[in-house]
């Protein structure tokens, strides 16, 4: 018995192994567009999507970002700025893009723009702080996508959604990791409908990496600006004593980020340039080994291994 159930695993995993290393036809006549190509991941995919030959269309946030990236591809390359939070901003680049690709139609769309501050937690946040993450992290996903689905539908292209393995768990307060829940919901959403047109749908779940928004620094002044608005009675009930172990065990004791951006970038081209994408690809060994496991156990005991030893409010039972 169990020597058959070992066979069959190998043959499924050398029939998926075989099928995942198929690569599309003719890369140097397909289109991708990529938002957030400023710096991190977008920024990597777009000069690792050149070096391959495809046609990236890159979006930046600032010009100093675009000219940055030209500078360091090839002449195929080129720019648009970009603020996914402005409908004007995403009709004139959809148009910019429909002026590119003409009836060659676009191959693949990559919603990578994104944000990972304000953080903190729930109560020390305002509406405005949430509508903050939203607007970018998922309404801005939804909208880019929606003003350029008919090109990616008219050659039965590819859509990339960067989620984060916190859209499975919400393992801290503020609107990141709704966000990034609503990232996964829109695209299981968008898969099944798509698939009568022949359009893929695939969602990255990075883990913990290094980028610049998740620097210590940051976070530290991320919190005490969240603490410095909330309100008195919020302030009493934690106290001063939690906010300093708060910051501390933020900055200090996460998980080691790993450096090496590659891990996500890999998995965004496998998805644009395989015939069989994955549904979806969970970059990094904690995504791997640590937060994807997690998110199959049952929910209290994710609540004690998330508590336990974490600095208490001043006033909890």
């Amino acid at each position: 018995m169990w020597l058959s159930l070992a066979v069959v695993a190998g043959l499924y995993y050398l029939l998926r192994w075989y099928r995942e290393r198929q690569v599309v036809s003719h890369l140097r006549d397909k289109f991708v567009f990529i938002t957030g190509c400023d710096s991190g991941f977008g920024n990597l995919l777009a000069r690792q999507l050149d070096l391959r030959g495809l046609r990236v269309l890159a979006a930046c946030l600032t010009e100093q970002g675009a000219e940055q990236l030209r500078n360091q591809t090839s002449d195929r390359l080129e720019t648009v700025i970009l603020d996914v939070t402005k409908t004007e901003s995403i009709a004139a680049a959809a148009e910019w893009v429909k002026e590119r690709v003409g009836d060659r139609g676009l191959w693949g769309l990559v919603n990578n723009a994104g944000i990972s501050l304000p953080t903190a937690p729930n109560e020390w946040l305002t509406k405005k702080d949430f509508m903050k993450m939203l607007d970018v992290n998922l309404l801005g996903v939804i909208e880019v996508t929606l003003s350029l689905l008919p090109l990616v539908r008219k050659v039965r292209g590819c859509l990339v959604n960067v989620s984060s393995i916190m859209g499975r768990m919400a393992l801290f307060g503020g609107g990141y990791c709704m966000s990034k829940y609503g990232v996964e919901a829109f695209s299981d959403s968008l898969r099944r409908e798509l698939s009568y047109f022949g359009v893929k749908v695939a969602v990255i779940e990075p883990g913990y990496f290094k980028t610049f928004v998740t620097s210590p620094e940051a976070l530290s002044q991320n919190f005490q600006a969240a603490w410095d608005q909330a309100s008195p009675e919020v302030k009493e009930l934690y106290g001063e004593t939690f906010l300093a172990s708060f910051v501390k065990t933020s900055t200090l004791m996460k998980p080691p980020r790993s450096e090496n951006l590659s891990l996500v970038t890999d998995c965004m081209e496998h998805a644009l340039t395989a015939c069989h994408p994955r549904t979806r690809y969970s970059a990094g060994w904690d995504a791997k080994l640590l937060y994807l496991p997690m998110s199959y156990m049952p929910t209290f005991l994710v609540d004690l291994m998330m508590y336990w030893g974490a600095p208490r409010p001043a006033k909890s039972m």
